[in-house]
């Protein structure tokens, strides 16, 4: 599933030809995704200006003076910036064509995306019950150790699951969250009330330079990500636990542990990351 680090990378890849442009034409070809598209907007995007395009945890933001439309790549999405005579894919279900002779193009294969319309006559866009509840972006001020080590007090969860809920912070999916625990020494199922000041804080800054790498090397290479050029993230190269079972620790050489903590895959060093490891507040 592409993650912050994608969508972060696809809003920079589409931004230079896209902002600032007049949408032209609006074509679905397939509305079904994974709330239906609705069709009027075919009628109502054309003539209107992207203002800016941004992003809030995993969803594009293409702003209009009239509205914006929200867009989520789902499990296997991409955005691709192409002219517009570009040959169509299959699972190329929407296109947004501009006045520069250019289209946004969705590919979504699995169909669990989503393209929404929020009208600007609903207020701002943080306003909408998609947006409204989320937890603040990882990379800004508003999320450090102590706004971590507040919110995870009385949390039994394990601390993995914890800063994966979007509602504590945005953009820690599985594979993040598996990296930083792993640079911050901290076992996955460690209840996250037990966490002290100093792992919160320890924490906090490892999202932070865990997200802030993958994004920097264009996402995560995974099975379906591309950015909107066509190529493929690069982080894979640089990842110590996440889909390493039975791989020596690059730290300290013990082979590395995978299991699956609420439904998804967890990898861990057992020696790195020691379960009862503790630390002074």
């Amino acid at each position: 599933m592409p993650e912050l680090p994608e969508v972060e990378t696809t809003r920079k890849g589409i931004t230079p030809k896209a902002n600032k442009q007049t949408i032209t034409d609006f074509i679905v070809r397939n509305p079904q995704l994974r709330w239906p598209i609705d069709l009027s907007l075919s009628n109502k995007l054309p003539g209107l200006v992207i203002q800016s395009i941004d992003r809030r945890g995993k969803y594009l933001l293409l702003k209009t003076k009239a509205g914006t439309l929200l867009i989520h790549l789902g499990m296997s999405g991409n955005l691709r910036i192409l002219p517009k005579e570009t040959a169509l894919l299959k699972h190329d279900h929407v296109d947004i064509g501009l006045a520069n002779g250019f289209v946004v193009r969705l590919n979504d294969p699995r169909r669990f995306g989503a393209v929404l319309w929020h009208d600007a006559k609903e207020g701002d866009i943080s306003n909408h019950k998609l947006i409204g509840k989320l937890g603040p972006e990882p990379l800004s001020d508003d999320f450090n150790g102590e706004y971590l080590y507040q919110k995870s007090r009385h949390r039994k969860v394990a601390i993995k699951s914890f800063v994966m809920n979007s509602h504590i912070v945005v953009g820690a999916g599985n594979i993040y969250a598996n990296e930083s625990l792993f640079m911050s020494k901290i076992h996955p199922q460690k209840p996250a009330s037990k966490l002290t000041k100093k792992q919160c804080t320890l924490l906090a800054e490892n999202i932070k330079k865990v997200l802030a790498a993958a994004i920097e090397q264009g996402g995560t290479t995974l099975k379906d990500f591309l950015s909107p050029d066509g190529k493929p993230g690069y982080f894979v190269q640089k990842l110590n636990v996440y889909d390493q079972a039975g791989k020596p620790c690059t730290v300290c050489g013990t082979t590395i542990e995978r299991m699956i903590l609420n439904q998804r895959a967890s990898y861990f060093c057992p020696n790195c990351q020691k379960k009862k490891r503790t630390q002074s507040s």
